[in-house]
């Protein structure tokens, strides 16, 4: 008899243990950046367990970093097709995809990678950008901050120095100006230019001071150029189908967990490997040059600005209409 509530609890405990961890349905995330990185634990990682706590276990998380579920330059159509629940990557990785989302890479657009997410996810709230987002259910835009220049061996002061170097390219905008240059502009994913580096595949690359770190750039590169080219911008987005599928009360705790929240949570994370990326290379003796007001600058502004000159061109009347809202929403956002 006195056994008997001893049971009947333990038997309790045990359902209601199985019912709390019972997860309706698990999202699966793909992203590109290190397993184990500041981006992949504070941001994603953070993502899904807030999420989780949020459903009280409803939705279950499984994050893939590094291109373990989908490859960089497939994780948005994996992502429009199902085959991630999630995806998160840059938009330059599928080319000619989001010509008017690259108009905050522009140089000049952003200093920050505050400012950039602020900027993007500003320009997709006011719908600027649906048309380029339509086939998925977009959580959060953010950027880079700003890419700069970065060698090994070879000290880059003025654009005629880019001349005869192979250099891995950020994005096709900067890959066109380092073909005027007469570099030979190299494609290839974040994750493959420290072999490609290493094996002397590249002799240079563009990037901002986050993925020097992340990739361990800073111990092949010596030199480094401050002069801002570009500020690569990044999505993290759901399947549409992933999302319809959820009952009302979780589409709203994914709602809660997208936008310009969680946009600002990613540029927290991205300024402070910023300044640790660039504290890395000052430890390391590097040679660092910074080219103030880049866009007024005899050597490297006339290079910059035919840059912008040439994407406006390119993409007509409307890319005119994002590049002015952008400007404007640069000057409400905080650098």
């Amino acid at each position: 008899m006195r056994l008997k509530p001893i049971v009947t609890g333990l038997t309790l405990a045990c359902a209601l243990t199985s019912q709390a961890s019972f997860a309706e349905t698990t999202l699966r995330v793909a992203h590109v950046w290190p397993g184990g990185s500041l981006i992949d634990r504070e941001l994603f990682q953070a993502w899904a367990n807030s999420i989780e706590e949020a459903s009280q276990g409803r939705l279950e998380v499984e994050v893939y970093p590094g291109q373990t579920l989908t490859k960089s330059d497939k994780t948005y159509e994996s992502a429009a097709n199902g085959i991630a629940d999630i995806g998160a990557s840059a938009q330059g990785y599928t080319a000619g995809r989001f010509p008017l989302t690259q108009v905050v890479e522009l140089p000049g657009v952003s200093s920050s990678a505050a400012q950039g997410a602020c900027i993007l996810q500003s320009l997709y709230d006011q719908g600027h950008l649906d048309d380029e987002y339509a086939d998925t259910h977009p959580l959060f835009l953010f950027t880079t901050g700003p890419g700069y220049l970065h060698t090994k061996e070879r000290a880059i002061e003025t654009p005629e120095d880019l001349a005869g170097l192979r250099l891995r390219r950020p994005t096709p905008l900067v890959g066109d100006m380092f073909e005027r240059l007469d570099a030979q502009a190299v494609g290839m994913p974040a994750p493959d230019v420290y072999t490609a580096m290493q094996r002397g595949v590249v002799d240079g690359l563009s990037f901002n001071w986050e993925a020097m770190k992340t990739f361990r750039l800073n111990d092949l590169a010596d030199h480094h150029t401050e002069i801002p080219l570009y500020d690569l911008s990044l999505f993290a987005t759901m399947s549409q189908r992933s999302y319809e599928r959820l009952p009302a009360d979780l589409q709203h705790i994914i709602d809660e967990h997208s936008g310009a929240e969680w946009a600002q949570r990613a540029a927290v994370v991205y300024d402070e490997l910023i300044q640790q990326g660039r504290q890395e290379a000052e430890a390391a003796g590097d040679e660092i040059l910074v080219i103030e007001n880049a866009l007024e600058d005899d050597d490297w502004g006339p290079v910059l600005q035919d840059t912008i000159d040439r994407y406006l061109n390119e993409n007509g009347d409307r890319a005119e209409a994002v590049y002015e809202a952008a400007m404007t929403f640069k000057g409400q956002c905080p650098a």
